[in-house]
């Protein structure tokens, strides 16, 4: 069975030192700022998010289930990712099962560090991540621009 994830203290001082290396553009490469509007305070929210590119097209996933980010998106699709001086004002579409099946796949061989919230192994057939997208939202961004 999955781990649920808790955002506890150490998560928080983690996330918050990814956040600043993220800004300056350090870190991994893949990993970016979401910025989104908090659905009921109006107020922008930030949060560290691993965008892959896979398929021709870039994608953004909550391994960690239906999490407040995820509510501010399906809430307001325009969204802004920011990564040193690389800033993306782009849209972000839902996508359903097997779709979402094949970026989940792709998602934990590049994020290994989200294995244990996932009932499907990195050895598991695409159909496997499929029957459980609906606990991993998945997000294709459209309007990525190129950048120098």
């Amino acid at each position: 069975m999955a781990a649920q994830y808790r955002a506890g203290p150490v998560r928080k001082i983690l996330n918050r030192a990814v956040m600043a290396l993220t800004a300056r553009g350090a870190g991994p490469e893949d990993m970016y700022i979401l910025e989104t509007t908090g659905r009921r305070s109006g107020l922008a929210r930030r949060n560290p998010v691993r965008i892959i590119e896979f398929d021709g097209q870039r994608w953004l996933v909550s391994p960690y289930g239906e999490v407040g980010w995820v509510h501010n998106v399906r809430a307001s699709d325009l969204v802004r990712l920011r990564r040193g001086r690389d800033e993306q004002r782009v849209r972000a579409e839902a996508v359903p099962g097997d779709r979402a099946g094949a970026v989940l796949h792709q998602y934990i061989r590049k994020a290994p560090v989200t294995i244990p919230y996932f009932d499907a192994s990195p050895r598991s057939a695409p159909s496997e991540f499929a029957a459980e997208a609906h606990k991993h939202p998945v997000f294709v961004l459209h309007g990525w621009s190129k950048t120098a």
